[in-house]
């Protein structure tokens, strides 16, 4: 490939990241943009037998893995890069996937749906993505692949930014069989999202719209993605959207779960007061720029969230 091409389509993709479109701002997804994969996708899934969640969140950097810039890669490179994702999420058996940086047809990764074709490949019946991003070079945004039946989705682009591109999340509400002797479906709501890596202000408005956006959402809630912010950061949104959202996230404190480069952890998976931690790893595979987290979620039982209400109302009452 010739290097001007590459070299020309970056410079413009920097120049046009100030106008491109802000999306719509609060938008439940019509069922033509959102879908499950056809009928090639097995049925034949595992979903855990304990009652337990496996959810995951990668950052897959529009399908480059290590290279600099998805521009200087060939389609059959990135088709290379999506099919190690696919079957490392295989290996994972995770039944539920947030994705970032996910690319529609895009003429700077290919001009195809990396979002279908890990569904297919990885065998998700059911994979939904949200642009919040788009030009005539570029559609990306975020994205959610289940084994589950996803009952509602929704679509935010934050605010403009410029000169960074678009933000946003999506959220998909699954029916979660937490009970598998009685057979209770439990509605959850599962949130990909992607922050702006630039400034920690625009960070905070992010986390303020998403807040606000999501308040009258009811029943327990897993945000999980791409959040450009450690925990100990002077400005750390993670810290403050925990607090804000009364969500918890897995040993804030932990010096071994960095999922960039080797001293960042801007990958996080925040639970609701009604979900508990069964475990959560780092997995050291390099598919992307960034490391995948996975977690093992459980519901909490109703006699462990009244003791923890009583130990806090104690707290405050010293």
């Amino acid at each position: 490939m010739s290097m001007f091409k590459p070299i020309f389509y970056l410079l413009v993709s920097l120049l046009i990241s100030s106008c491109t479109t802000a999306g719509v701002n609060y938008h439940k997804i019509a069922d033509g943009n959102s879908f499950p994969a056809d009928n090639a996708v097995s049925d034949d899934y595992e979903i855990s037998t304990n009652g337990s969640l496996r959810i995951l969140t990668l950052n897959i950097a529009h399908g480059r893995n290590q290279a600099a810039n998805q521009l200087l890669l060939e389609k059959e490179d990135i088709e290379q890069n999506l099919r190690a994702i696919a079957r490392f999420l295989k290996k994972t058996n995770a039944d539920v996937v947030a994705l970032q940086e996910a690319d529609g047809p895009s003429g700077w990764s290919g001009n195809f749906d990396h979002i279908e074709f890990l569904a297919r490949e990885a065998g998700y019946p059911w994979h939904y993505r949200a642009n919040h991003a788009e030009s005539w070079l570029f559609s990306y945004g975020t994205a959610i692949l289940s084994r589950l039946p996803v009952a509602e989705t929704i679509q935010h682009t934050f605010n403009p930014s410029p000169p960074t591109l678009n933000k946003g999340f999506l959220l998909g509400q699954l029916n979660w069989v937490s009970d598998n002797e009685t057979g209770s479906a439990l509605p959850v709501d599962i949130v990909s999202v992607h922050l702006d890596f630039s400034r920690h202000r625009v960070r905070d408005e992010q986390i303020a719209e998403m807040t606000d956006v999501l308040a009258s959402r009811e029943g327990p809630m897993i945000i999980l993605g791409d959040f450009n912010s450690d925990w100990f950061a002077e400005e750390s949104v993670i810290k403050r959207l925990a607090e804000k959202s009364r969500m918890h996230v897995y040993e804030p404190a932990a010096d071994n779960l960095h999922t960039y480069n080797a001293n960042h952890r801007y990958d996080w998976i925040l639970i609701s007061e009604e979900l508990a931690f069964v475990r959560y790893d780092v997995l050291p595979d390099i598919i992307s720029d960034h490391l995948a987290v996975l977690a093992e979620i459980k519901l909490k039982s109703t006699a462990d969230i009244s003791l923890e209400k009583g130990i806090k109302k104690a707290n405050q009452d010293q």
